[in-house]
Parts: C-alpha cells; structure tokens; sequence
C-alpha cells in the first residue's frame, strides 16, 4: 500500500471512529426529553423541578466544551475521547436508578461534560484533518448524530412497552459506548493544529464570531428545546398517547437524520448560506402549521417532521462556513459549543417554566422566536450592507461554495 492511501486509510479510519462516538453522543442527549417524566416520577419532582436538570445539564456540557476546547489543543486527541465517551457510558448508565433529584443533577453535570468534550471533539478533530473539504464529512458527522437522536427514543419506546421501565434504555446506550471508547483510544490522533488567535484579524471578524456565536445560540435552543419537550407537550395536552408521544419523538429525530443525510451532498453543491436560508424557510412553515391547527394530530406529526428536515443541516453548515472563514482551533470550537450550550440550557428550562406557569401551548410560539432571530442574524451576515467597497467584501467574502 503506497504512502498516499495509506494516509487516506487512516483518515477514513479516524472519521468513522468520530461518527460512531456521535451515534452515542446523539442517543445519550435525545433519550432524555421521552425519559423526563419518568426522571421527574423516579425522584418525586413536578415538571417545573426536574427542568433544572436542562440548566445543570447545558452547564456541565458548557465546561467540556471550553476545557475540551484547550486540552485537544494540548494533549492526544483520541484519548481524551476515549475517557470522555467511558464517563459518559458510566453516568448514563446511573440516570435511571437515581431516586435523590440531587444525585440525579450532580450525575447529569458530569455527563454534560462529558458530552460536550465529545462533541467538541469530534468537531474539532474532524476538521483538522479534512480542512477546507470538510463541509460534507461535517454534515455526515451530525447525520450521525441524528442516527443515535432516532434510535434513543425509539428505543425508549419499545423497552417501556415491553417492561415498563426506562432503565434498558439507557443501558443499551451505556454499553453500546464501551467498544467505541476502546478503539478511540488505541487510534493514533491527529497533528495538533497550531493556534490563531482571532485578535489578529480584526474587529469586523471579532464581530463576525461574536454573531455566528450568537446564531448557535439560538439555534441549539431551537433543537434541543424542540427535541426534549415535544414528548411532554403533546401528551399534556392530550394530542397523543405516551407510547405514540415516543414514537413523534423519534419521527422528530428520524427526519432530522435524514435531513442531514441529505445535507451531506447539498453541502458540496450550494453555497452554506443558500442552504441556511432553505433551512429557516422550512422550520417557518412548520411551525405556521403547528400554530394554525394547533389541536391536529395530523398537523402535529406534519410539522414535527418538516421542522426536524429544515434545521438539520444548519449546525453543520454555519461550522463548515466558519472553518472556511477561520481556521478553527479547539478553542474556538470550544466556544461555538459554549454557546450552543448557553441555548440548550436556557430554552429548555424557559420552556419548563412557562409550561407549568402559563400553559403547553407556548412552547411553539416561544421556538418561532428562535427560528425569526436566526433569521435575521443569518440575514445580517449575507446582505450587502455599508459602501461599496465594504459590499464588494461582503460578497467576496460569503461567495463560499460558489
């Protein structure tokens, strides 16, 4: 085997190890919105008591995410993966027979790190070795993602059928993780990229992160709000039985996977802020349907499915054009990651809160919010504003993929 296919040999190598470590990454988060009333029965808490776990959960993957960021930039990738994926095998395997809420947050803080040392991770690990070409091997990496988001509540469906209890759900995750933390960790990591700091290239770039920093915000709040809470909501309001609730979960996830399967050959093909617009336009018709019939089952399914095809590919697709706008060290990952972070703690949790304080129903107006606000930072970022010389910039600058 010559010198060329064996390097090929061994990226692929490292790639597939990535998305098998996002199938598990995937599971472990998505399995959680199904198994919240469960968690809240297990520890004797309302709705509006177990939605700290969301804030203590985002907190802990916020921590990862920034120490994650600078160990990949110091120490042997894979290992760190190794030993994040191993914590989080343990501590989801712990979730379910937790009946003390405190133990239950305290176990949770510890798998939101682990998680968000996983997924800045493989981000950053990814990148380094495809570079610019990463665009498709990035949209397949979360498509892998959403193939452990459709599998865990499915999963979580047949096994409270078949024993009325949550705890195999999480344990088949738990074990299925094990072999992947073996063979990160025998895997030779990649060269670690050197640092830029993002100082040097100005305030217009300063600003630039600042506000893709800002568009994962809310659009992590968007997907994780929608993923964790739409269980509850359509059996609160009695729109569904619990069983077919797991089941539009897992349609939730299902079409959200095959929105980013799709994503991977748009991805070579469009410009990313072409297919980031395609994208916001496709979750306002959802949720124009999820509000206009709002007792529908049939709107109710329709709109889950078109919202999780529509944000599928956006997190891939902002990471890839930033790549190509910077060149992404862990720590700026680690920072894209905190503020996914900030979004997956504080939509979920505002959604608890108004949930039982207000009524179910808000949960898709307050989601339509964050769909407009994406719109409108993705709106900021591609219109040709300022004089001319500034628009010429503008255009060169967002004519990625042309």
């Amino acid at each position: 085997m010559n010198s060329s296919a064996s390097t090929q040999l061994k990226l692929l190598t490292a790639t597939f190890a990535y998305y098998a470590a996002f199938i598990t990454l995937g599971a472990t988060v998505s399995i959680g919105g199904p198994a919240l009333p469960w968690l809240a029965q297990n520890t004797a808490s309302r709705l509006d008591q177990i939605s700290i776990i969301f804030i203590i959960g985002s907190l802990g993957y916020m921590i990862g995410s920034q120490l994650g960021g600078r160990a990949y930039d110091r120490f042997p990738g894979h290992r760190i993966q190794a030993l994040a994926i191993l914590v989080t095998s343990l501590s989801a395997a712990m979730v379910p027979v937790l009946r003390d809420l405190r133990f239950l947050v305290m176990t949770l803080f510890l798998l939101g790190i682990a998680q968000g040392t996983i997924d800045v991770g493989c981000n950053t690990l990814l990148t380094w070795i495809h570079g610019e070409k990463v665009g498709p091997f990035m949209n397949a990496l979360h498509f892998f993602f959403g193939v452990g988001s459709f599998l865990a509540p499915l999963i979580f469906a047949r096994v409270v059928l078949a024993e009325h209890d949550i705890r195999w759900a999480y344990w088949f995750f738990s074990l299925l993780a094990l072999p992947v933390a073996a063979w990160l960790w025998f895997l030779p990591s990649p060269p670690i990229r050197k640092k830029i700091a993002i100082e040097s290239n100005g305030k217009e770039l300063n600003g630039l992160f600042l506000l893709i920093v800002i568009f994962f915000v809310v659009y992590v709040g968007l997907e994780v709000g929608y993923g964790n809470w739409i269980y509850t909501f359509s059996v609160r309001l009695h729109l569904t039985s619990e069983i077919n609730a797991a089941y539009l979960t897992s349609a939730f996830w299902g079409a959200f996977t095959v929105g980013r399967l799709i994503g991977i050959g748009i991805s070579s093909r469009l410009r990313p802020q072409t297919i980031l617009l395609a994208d916001l336009t496709g979750s306002l018709l959802a949720f124009s349907i999820l509000l206009i019939w709002p007792a529908s089952s049939l709107a109710l399914w329709t709109g889950t499915i078109i919202l999780g095809l529509s944000i599928a590919s956006i997190f891939a697709t902002a990471m890839a054009f930033t790549e190509k706008r910077l060149r992404l060290t862990g720590v700026l990952i680690g920072w894209i990651l905190v503020g996914g972070g900030i979004g997956g703690m504080i939509f979920p949790w505002l959604i608890g809160q108004m949930f039982e304080r207000i009524s179910p129903r808000i949960t898709m107006p307050l989601l339509l919010g964050n769909t407009l606000i994406e719109f409108c930072i993705l709106l900021a970022l591609i219109l040709p504003v300022g004089g001319k010389k500034q628009r010429k910039k503008r255009q060169e600058e967002f004519s990625i993929g042309k």
